[in-house]
């Protein structure tokens, strides 16, 4: 007797249909598992054996052959626990159901017949809508997050038990339903980080405001306690709320990564990472024997910061070159090639020299031009061609410190941000993977950026004095149609071009003056 169901395994951030086959005939009791499990699933039998006989059911006796096809494709997880035990049940007629087969079912089980949440249940959702499917059966933590998907019914069980007994009556349960709407209508509320807390800096937070408004990298370059750190992690509050279809990119990364939290739907809030220095080039970009998403695709969407940029491997830092320019990350390994998406805005800060401050030629014990150069030189130039924003951040003054005023909050920020961000999604309508200033290319920034005669001047000048790369003089372009954006300007002046400029002061022949 063959039972069949549908059961599903990740590549990168999409999904795989698995037909999970098993096949009892008479003979010597011998059980066979083959299309290319890995340790975790060739473990299951024990499992299942288990998790059915506390569960009131029986191991079928018999001579049993599962196949998880297509056979080629490896297998790795445990969510194959439940639909190989589901087939178990139907061979061996412990269960009838003409439902088995038009349904999804992920899942793994615990010695007593307990359902354990698995990894990447949304795109195998999705997958499963795409494919036809009505049913999905997940484990009761894995239910909201299924659930986001439209299309097809949704059950989450506690039990074996209970999977069993809607198998046996499918009307008897009712499919989970989740209010999407009501998650975004509450998406950054409870926000306990906000601008007004961050005295001075005004200059900082304009350009952070630049750099929001077009999704620009940015690096902050100031002595310590100047409030880089606190003014990095106030930027989500600053940047557009998520929409649904980038809140289901985030939480597919999430999920096939194992970091959404139990119960949680949907990612809501734009993520923000920052790895310490010591983190490894996998962990950074990802990677992995199955490749899995690194710090750079977890920050999809959001914002990565990298404190202390200088002190990051030399080698982590160029193999994020190529994300950085492309919004992807593409991992090749022996038995399968994925891709991870990384449209990240880049936020990195570092001190001026080792000593942690500015040149002083009043102080023979600080830090020299040269010792400045030296460190600034751990970051390569390529790297810094690709950081729109350069900010230099000087000290707080006592009087700004002891003032009892605030600052503009972010939401006041954020309005304005989402209004520049507007003219941008109407200029772009249309264009595939291009949604803010920061990801056009060098045909579209040429194009879209039009300057004024005596901004056309000024750019040249700065050019050729400054000795800048082209990419430099594209990045220059780019913010100034966000500082135009943000002043809702159609055409770029020489005072946007001015503020523009005044943000590279890292290039190589702009530096220390």
């Amino acid at each position: 007797m063959l039972s069949r169901v549908y059961c599903a395994s990740t590549i990168g951030v999409d999904a795989r249909l698995i037909e999970v086959e098993t096949n009892m005939s008479t003979g010597v009791p011998k059980y066979f598992l083959v299309g290319l499990p890995d340790r975790a699933v060739s473990e299951s039998s024990d499992r299942i054996e288990a998790a059915l006989k506390n569960s009131n059911a029986e191991f079928p006796k018999g001579r049993i052959t599962v196949n998880l096809a297509p056979a080629d494709l490896p297998k790795e997880g445990s969510a194959f626990d439940l639909p190989i035990a589901v087939t178990l049940l139907n061979v061996s007629g412990q269960i009838k159901t003409d439902k088995v087969e038009e349904t999804l079912i992920l899942g793994e089980l615990a010695l007593d017949g307990k359902l354990r949440p698995v990894n990447g249940v949304l795109p195998m959702a999705v997958q499963a809508r795409d494919k036809g499917l009505e049913n999905v059966v997940v484990p009761a933590a894995n239910g909201p997050e299924a659930a986001v998907v439209e299309g097809i019914d949704v059950y989450a069980f506690e039990h074996l038990t209970e999977v069993m007994g809607w198998l046996h009556d499918i009307n008897s349960y009712q499919p989970l339903n989740i209010d999407v709407k009501k998650m975004f209508r509450q998406n950054g509320e409870g926000e306990i980080l906000d601008f007004s807390d961050v005295r001075g800096q005004e200059n900082v937070k304009r350009a952070l405001e630049v750099a929001a408004a077009g999704g620009h990298n940015v690096i902050m370059v100031g002595p310590p306690g100047s409030g880089k750190t606190m003014m990095a992690r106030r930027l989500p509050t600053i940047l557009p709320p998520l929409t649904l279809n980038e809140a289901l990119e985030t939480t597919k990364i999430h999920s096939v990564a194992g970091l959404l939290p139990t119960g949680e739907a949907l990612v809501t809030k734009r993520p923000f990472r920052s790895p310490h220095h010591t983190v490894s080039d996998v962990a950074l970009v990802g990677g992995g024997s199955i490749p899995m998403p690194g710090e750079i695709s977890m920050a999809h969407n959001g914002v990565l910061f990298l404190d202390e940029l200088p002190e990051f491997k030399r080698s982590a830092l160029e193999v994020m070159r190529q994300p950085l320019e492309d919004g992807s990350v593409s991992i090749s390994r022996v038995r399968m090639s994925v891709s991870y998406p990384s449209r990240i805005m880049l936020v990195a800060s570092m001190n001026p020299s080792p000593t942690g401050d500015w040149y002083n030629p009043t102080d023979p014990g600080g830090a020299s031009p040269s010792q400045m150069q030296r460190y600034l030189s751990k970051i390569s130039g390529p790297m810094l061609d690709r950081i729109d924003l350069h900010i230099e951040v000087q000290k707080v003054s006592y009087d700004e410190l002891s003032s009892k005023s605030k600052g503009e909050p972010s939401l006041e920020i954020r309005k304005r941000v989402i209004r520049a961000r507007e003219v941008q999604t109407q200029r772009f309508m249309g264009i595939e993977d291009v949604y803010c200033n920061a990801q056009m290319n060098t045909k579209m920034s040429r194009k879209i950026c039009t300057l004024d005669d005596a901004g056309k001047q000024m750019l040249n000048k700065a050019i050729t004095s400054l000795g800048l790369s082209a990419r430099a003089y594209d990045r220059i372009l780019k913010v100034s149609r966000t500082i135009a954006d943000l002043e809702r300007l159609e055409k770029i002046h020489s005072n946007h071009i001015a503020e523009a400029i005044q943000y590279r002061s890292l290039d190589r022949e702009g530096w220390l003056g």
